[in-house]
């Protein structure tokens, strides 16, 4: 079990374990660069594949993602390796942030704070089949980084949503599930990465 630490050049004030999505790990360009932003704000950032993930690289075959439980059994001994001196977050891409969400639910561990960058809300074109029955349950503090136009959640549709715990949530300008805006937008990828890393790093500063 490997996890790439992305540090902080200087003494970082908290660590968040960052969890890919379903269908690139954590070597994919999303992931590397909302690392590289999120250290440059004093954090640890720690990366790593779950198991499926892990062999499709090894064999180059894409492979689907385990069911919940296995995925958060290895989540969960990914966070036993987290460093115990500093305030511990935990999040991820989509299917990570998910899996993140709902391991806060169930560990004994001390977690300040989940945030999902592109929570999956529901699979594309399937409003009515909603992943938040575990929300009311997240006792900590949760933070979702949102494309206004995320297919899996859109702005207008979360909006008028009814949720158990309502997360706090940041809406990224005209982004997609990957908070990518179109040019239209007058807005580009670099800048909402940029200003998701901003309010994540505020989020974690603020719960530490």
């Amino acid at each position: 079990m490997t996890i790439q630490w992305i540090k902080a050049k200087e003494p970082a004030h908290a660590q968040f374990i960052f969890a890919h999505g379903a269908g690139a790990g954590s070597d994919s360009e999303f992931m590397q660069n909302m690392a590289s932003l999120l250290a440059e704000q004093g954090i640890n950032v720690g990366l790593f594949d779950f198991e499926y993930m892990q062999i499709a690289k090894q064999t180059n075959k894409r492979r689907p993602p385990e069911r919940a439980p296995k995925l958060l059994a290895y989540f969960t001994h990914v966070i036993e390796q987290a460093e115990p001196t500093l305030p511990l977050f935990i999040g991820g891409k989509s299917m990570g942030g998910r899996m993140a969400s709902m391991l806060v639910c169930e560990t004994n561990k001390k977690i300040n704070g989940v945030l999902a960058f592109g929570y999956p809300f529901h699979p594309p074109g399937k409003p009515e089949k909603l992943r938040i029955d575990h929300f009311g349950q997240i006792l900590c503090p949760f933070l979702v980084l949102q494309g206004e136009r995320d297919t899996f959640g859109t702005r207008e549709e979360l909006d008028a949503l009814t949720l158990d715990k309502r997360p706090e949530f940041v809406w990224l300008t005209d982004g997609d599930h990957s908070l990518k805006p179109r040019k239209k937008s007058g807005m580009t990828l670099e800048q909402n990465l940029q200003i998701a890393a901003e309010h994540a790093s505020k989020f974690i500063k603020h719960h530490c």
